[in-house]
């Protein structure tokens, strides 16, 4: 059996220098498109999304999705245990995912229900903390994440939304933005429900909460 194991060894020795490869190559290049972007371009015939620099989208922005979706991302390594726990206690997945783990998910792997995707979404995720700053993070984050059928990354949401550039965004919009996240399909910035409204001025106060207690400091000065 020593030619299985040491096959098997060969086999992780080569994932993990791809894996590590392309890690590398995302931190400092902008992954054009995603899996799940591809996919939907062919159903669609087409998505909107332009990749634009974090520099170039208002500050409450980013803010605003870390209220809402990874209150402490700046505490964790990628994986936040604590929400984890909490998830399994409920017996439920939903908080436990971070803004991370949603990073590796939408650019190296494939959306659906998966032990598969979840055991390597949780083993890469690591990889990624270590190698991309949580700025990089965040700043792929609000450039793959889907805001609406077919629109993609915050800079088309704005304009699809609200008729204005990422820069340009106020906080309601922001929050707003932030709100629908979690089912992009099923909610609208522009025309919030009540819950969204809800949801929006809940993700302000969380907005304005980790500024002031430094749970902003990795990834804005």
């Amino acid at each position: 059996m020593w030619w299985l194991t040491r096959w098997a060894v060969r086999v992780f020795s080569v994932v993990f220098l791809i894996a590590v490869a392309g890690t590398v190559l995302w931190s400092v290049l902008n992954p054009p498109t995603t899996l799940y972007m591809m996919q939907e371009s062919r159903r669609l015939n087409g998505v909107d999304h332009e990749w634009v620099a974090i520099q170039e989208i208002a500050p409450i922005m980013a803010r605003a999705v870390v209220a809402a979706e990874d209150a402490n991302f700046c505490l964790h390594w990628g994986l936040d245990i604590v929400a984890i726990r909490a998830a399994i206690d409920e017996g439920s997945s939903r908080g436990a995912s971070t803004i991370s783990q949603q990073v590796v998910k939408n650019v190296y792997l494939w959306h659906g229900r998966s032990w598969v995707r979840k055991v390597m979404e949780a083993a890469m995720t690591p990889l990624v903390e270590a190698i991309w700053s949580k700025r990089r993070i965040l700043e792929v984050y609000l450039n793959v994440a889907e805001f609406d059928e077919g629109v993609f990354g915050v800079e088309a949401a704005a304009r699809h939304y609200f008729g204005v550039g990422p820069e340009a965004l106020s906080n309601v919009q922001a929050a707003r933005l932030a709100a629908i996240l979690p089912n992009p399909k099923g909610r609208s910035a522009s025309n919030p429900s009540s819950y969204v409204r809800k949801r929006a001025a809940s993700i302000l106060d969380g907005a304005a909460t980790i500024r002031a207690d430094g749970r902003n400091a990795c990834f804005q000065s």
